[in-house]
């Protein structure tokens, strides 16, 4: 598809608005969505046309002191991630801990499971009726 005779000039004066707070057709955002919606062409134009325009744009929303909004989101996501992992490396800290009681545990039942059948095997079980009075029907 052959790109309109006019789509760059309106994809520049499009930044302008948008680096200028003045956006005429879209939210303003400082995302190459918002200025493809601006400037009325296609998202691809910018992301496979035009490149040179939109690193173009991304240098002026940093040289202005600004974040591009899609820099924010990522940002944000990076943090909630980080946090994420880090409060599932505790988990898995506390569950290692956990194992490690539970192992203890079941080898000290083993050991008194073992000792107490040794005792049975060496006691002689003797069979007593019980006397006639302290029986029940």
């Amino acid at each position: 598809m052959t790109p309109a005779p006019d789509e760059r000039g309106r994809i520049r004066a499009a930044m302008d608005r948008i680096l200028n707070n003045t956006p005429a057709r879209s939210d303003g955002a400082m995302t190459i969505v918002a200025l493809a919606t601006e400037a009325d062409v296609p998202r691809n134009a910018l992301t496979q046309r035009h490149t040179d325009l939109k690193n173009d744009f991304y240098e002026r929303v940093r040289a202005r002191g600004g974040t591009p909004d899609t820099e924010k989101r990522l940002r944000s996501q990076l943090r909630k991630l980080k946090e994420l992992r880090a409060a599932e490396a505790e988990e898995r800290r506390q569950l290692r801990n956990d194992v490690n009681s539970l192992v203890g545990a079941l080898h000290q039942l083993q050991m008194e499971n073992h000792r107490l059948r040794q005792q049975l095997s060496t006691t002689s079980l003797r069979v007593v009726p019980a006397p006639a009075g302290l029986h029940r029907p």
